[in-house]
């Protein structure tokens, strides 16, 4: 007979998605303890915003990318741009309650700081991953230009 064999990898992976599983569980109940109507009707509503405005939003503007690098003949380096806007757009998705001020009276009195800066760091934020991004495109091509042997006449 052969050995058994768990299609997660190891008992470890095996121990760790359960215990993921129970802290998600545990979160769940304490949220919805509370009022749950409205939580369900904030999940529905990010599904159905999700759904309807960003995912057209952010295909269009892939589509728009992989388009303009396919037409120069460089499809493979819309991944440098894809990376660095995703990431930006998440960051920009989380922080947007403190960008945008909306929650400024909530958080000066729960953690006694300022809102000030939240749009600033974001900024430099999405300038770091983008220069990094290109960093990385830079030095992608200067490896390849020096692997690729001389052309023969």
């Amino acid at each position: 007979m052969g050995k058994f064999r768990l299609p997660l990898g190891s008992p470890f992976h095996l121990l760790l998605l359960a215990c993921s599983l129970a802290l998600a569980g545990y979160a769940g109940v304490r949220l919805l303890a509370d009022d749950w109507f409205r939580v369900a009707l904030w999940f529905v509503g990010a599904a159905v915003v999700h759904d309807l405005v960003l995912l057209p939003l952010y295909a269009s503007a892939d589509r728009a990318v992989a388009a303009a690098f396919g037409a120069a003949g460089h499809r493979a380096w819309a991944v440098y741009v894809r990376v660095p806007a995703a990431l930006s757009g998440l960051l920009l998705l989380v922080w947007f309650p403190l960008i945008s001020g909306k929650v400024a009276d909530h958080y000066e009195v729960a953690t006694g700081l300022s809102l000030g800066g939240f749009l600033a760091r974001w900024l430099l934020m999405t300038a770091l991953l983008f220069g990094g991004s290109a960093l990385l495109l830079a030095l992608r091509l200067r490896r390849a230009t020096k692997d690729r042997p001389p052309a023969v006449h």
